[in-house]
């Protein structure tokens, strides 16, 4: 099996030298975690270790080293490096290859992005042109957020998973402010950005039919509730 992965990768690197791009040959993968550096951690997948630069969301919830895990893959080649980005699922996985067909993003930056911001936040940050949300991603200045903003808006529609809930994408601009000062006292609290995204826009879904307008408290309360009683 490890020969003809060899055999194959070989092949993929010659064809690499023509022009580079993404090839489907790893998919997922099923091991033991090893370690974890930074953004990056090493499987142990039948004797072969993979090193796999990984989402927030999979570090978040990453198990302790010996015990099994299980990612989706994305397999990139190039003439100067083999590159394997891995996801807690396939929806992450699809989000991720959504990003990459963008002029100028590659999957560094793509990386970046969902782990920076949930798709809901994104959506609300392109319908609204709010470039700021963008600058907030490592590596993300405001001329390229402001490329980004106009490739965005063109493919707004690719990134959306089908059945996606209207009402995360609904929220009007008093309730975006809201969530958005929301979100910062949650990382004041100790909070990943990506995990204050995801508690805040769980907060905005349960609330929405409650009569006033939401307030920040409201929100942060709901979510330290919920995370009291493990629904977060």
């Amino acid at each position: 099996m490890l020969l003809r992965l060899l055999c194959a990768t070989s092949i993929l690197l010659r064809l690499a030298k023509h022009k580079p791009r993404a090839y489907a040959l790893i998919g997922r993968l099923t091991g033991n975690l090893v370690l974890i550096e930074g953004n990056q951690l090493l499987l142990d997948v039948s004797g072969v270790g993979y090193e796999v630069e990984v989402s927030a969301s999979v570090l978040a919830t990453s198990p302790q080293s010996g015990k099994p895990l299980t990612l989706f893959t994305h397999f990139v080649v190039r003439e100067e490096a083999q590159l394997l980005f891995g996801f807690g699922d396939q929806r992450e996985r699809d989000l991720f290859r959504a990003y990459i067909r963008i002029n100028g993003v590659g999957p560094k930056m793509a990386l970046a992005l969902i782990s920076s911001i949930s798709l809901p936040t994104l959506v609300s940050a392109v319908q609204a042109n709010e470039v700021g949300v963008l600058t907030k991603v490592p590596g993300v200045g405001k001329k390229t957020a402001e490329r980004l903003m106009v490739e965005l808006k063109s493919r707004l529609d690719t990134l959306v998973p089908d059945g996606m809930s209207a009402v995360s994408l609904a929220v009007g601009p008093a309730d975006r402010a809201v969530g958005r000062e929301a979100e910062d006292a949650l990382i004041a609290l100790g909070y990943k950005p990506n995990q204050a995204t995801d508690a805040v826009q769980q907060a905005l879904r349960a609330l929405a039919n409650e009569s006033g307008d939401l307030g920040t408290e409201q929100l942060v309360t709901w979510v330290l509730r919920s995370m009291a009683r493990g629904v977060s």
